[in-house]
Parts: C-alpha cells; sequence; structure tokens
C-alpha cells in the first residue's frame, strides 16, 4: 500500500486488542457441504494461531466460509476453542434458522451474518429482511461480499435494514474507479451516511498490481481513512481460499505494508483494536 520496503512482520508492537476480522478454519473432522464450489485442503486452527502469533494480535473472528454452507459447526468451534474474549463468528444462516438457534449461535460468540454473493449465495431479499429483523436486536452486522458495481442498486435496501452493514475485502472497489466513479462513487454513499463499515482484507482481490505493494490501492487507501476511520477493520483472509495455491500472499509482508499506512496516519490503534472492539462486542 505503499513504497516503503516491506519488513518480515510488524515493525512495532501491536495495540493492545489488535483483532485479526476475517479468517477462516478449514478442519477435516468437518464435512464440506454437498456441491461446495470451493474445497481447500484442510486449515485447522492450529496453523491459524502460528500466523496469529507472528503477528502479535491477540483477538480475532472466525468467518464461516461458503465450503460448509449454513453448518457453522466448524466456525462456531473455532471460536469456542480460542475463548469468548479472544474471538467472535460472523455465520451462515439459512431463512429457517430458529430462534433457539439464533440464541445459541449468540451465546458462542457469533456477531454477524454473512452474504458471499461473489461465492453463489442468492440474495433472497425477503428472506435477508426477515433473517435481519431477528438478528438486529442482538447486535448482529450484515457482512457483504458483493461486487462494488452492486452496490448502487444495493444501497436503499440496505439502508433500510437499520442495522450495521460491513462490506467485506475493500467493498471489492475497482481502484480504477478512484476517486468518485462507479463502486467507488456508491461504496462512499455508503460509508458517508454512517452506518456502513469497509474491511481492508483480501487487497489481492481488489488490486490489479502484484502484492505486497499492491500500490494502485494507496489512493483507495488514503480516502477511506480520512473518509471513515472509526469504521473500518483489517482481516487476513487467511488462509486465502480465494488465491490459487501458486499465488498464495505473504501473510507478514501485507500486514506490515497495512501497519505502515496506518501508523503514518495515526491510525493503528483504532483500525487494528478500539473498532473491532466496538463492532464485535469485546470487553476492555
Amino acid at each position: 500500500m505503499t513504497q516503503a520496503p516491506a519488513p518480515r512482520g510488524p515493525a512495532r508492537a501491536m495495540p493492545p486488542g489488535a483483532c485479526d476480522c476475517h479468517f477462516h478454519i478449514y478442519d477435516p473432522r468437518f464435512p464440506y457441504a454437498a456441491g461446495a464450489g470451493l474445497t481447500p485442503p484442510p486449515a485447522p486452527l492450529e496453523r491459524y494461531l502460528q500466523l496469529r502469533r507472528a503477528l502479535g494480535l491477540a483477538r480475532g473472528v472466525v468467518v464461516q466460509p461458503s465450503s460448509y454452507g449454513t453448518d457453522n459447526r466448524c466456525t462456531m468451534a473455532a471460536v469456542q476453542a480460542l475463548g469468548p474474549d479472544a474471538a467472535r463468528a460472523v455465520v451462515v444462516l439459512d431463512a429457517a434458522a430458529t430462534q433457539a438457534e439464533l440464541q445459541s449461535l449468540h451465546a458462542g460468540g457469533a456477531r454477524g451474518l454473512r452474504i458471499n454473493m461473489l461465492r453463489g449465495a442468492r440474495l433472497d431479499r425477503d428472506a435477508l429482511d426477515g433473517l435481519c429483523a431477528r438478528v438486529r436486536p442482538l447486535g448482529w452486522h450484515l457482512l457483504l461480499h458483493a461486487p462494488a458495481s452492486a452496490l448502487e442498486d444495493l444501497a436503499p435496501w440496505l439502508h433500510a435494514l437499520r442495522m450495521p452493514v460491513v462490506l467485506d475485502h475493500w467493498a471489492r472497489i475497482d481502484p480504477a474507479d478512484v476517486p468518485g466513479r462507479g463502486g467507488h462513487r456508491a461504496a462512499c454513499a455508503l460509508l458517508d451516511a454512517g452506518r456502513t463499515w469497509i474491511k481492508l482484507s483480501a487487497p489481492y482481490l481488489a488490486s490489479r498490481h502484484p502484492g505486497p505493494d499492491h500500490e494502485d490501492l494507496a489512493p483507495l487507501a488514503a480516502d477511506l481513512l480520512r473518509r471513515a476511520p472509526e469504521r473500518l477493520l483489517w482481516g487476513s483472509d487467511w488462509p486465502h481460499p480465494g488465491c490459487p495455491p501458486h499465488g498464495q500472499p505473504d501473510d507478514l509482508a501485507l500486514f506490515a505494508r497495512l501497519c505502515h499506512c496506518l501508523d503514518e496516519a495515526g491510525l493503528l490503534a483504532t483500525v487494528l483494536a478500539d473498532n473491532p472492539a466496538r463492532l464485535y462486542g469485546f470487553g476492555p
């Protein structure tokens, strides 16, 4: 995200409560959903914890991958293993989920509902209206992975949900749209309305330049940090299920880039610790 050389890992100690807000666990104890379009090799919690220690992080949010469909057992098992002070979950639900199921997931650490339009999830607005009405009193948010080109059409519906909405993976904004065109314009309008967050995760999905620099994202990063620093999050997207095996990114270098950018803006603690604590309900 800048032109400075990437050190091997964070250049400074992480703020207390620093959080990875987006990673997945793939545990062979839990079978993938029938017909899953993405079936990556095992990526158990033990391997993820090696990365977390290397990055100096204290907290994490396990995001339900599309591979498991609406079976959240793997995700919730990881949260239970990490403990309530250190982990939260974002889950995928069927419209028929019962209130008892929602309460059980909430007690186990779930704080968000995920829709991944870019992995084949059908955006049934009527069904989602009902689900969101039931999780909204629990303080959950909607995590939406959608093409930026769809945001203008989705905006009235997202506003009507009356709950926080987190746009995944740089909101999938095309760097060529900065400033003020297409998906960038639509995402910024949502940000400016005050209830939308953007997750600075998986830059390789938005950038057209190689990592770890992804220098074409620098103008977008500067704009987001100026526009809504209090509603930005970061996630590693480990183990990078959207990347081909030969194209796996360097996690330490990517994180060092991000930390350098946030540190220059004086926003390291804001984005890595304070914002996740507010959205996911972590204690002091």
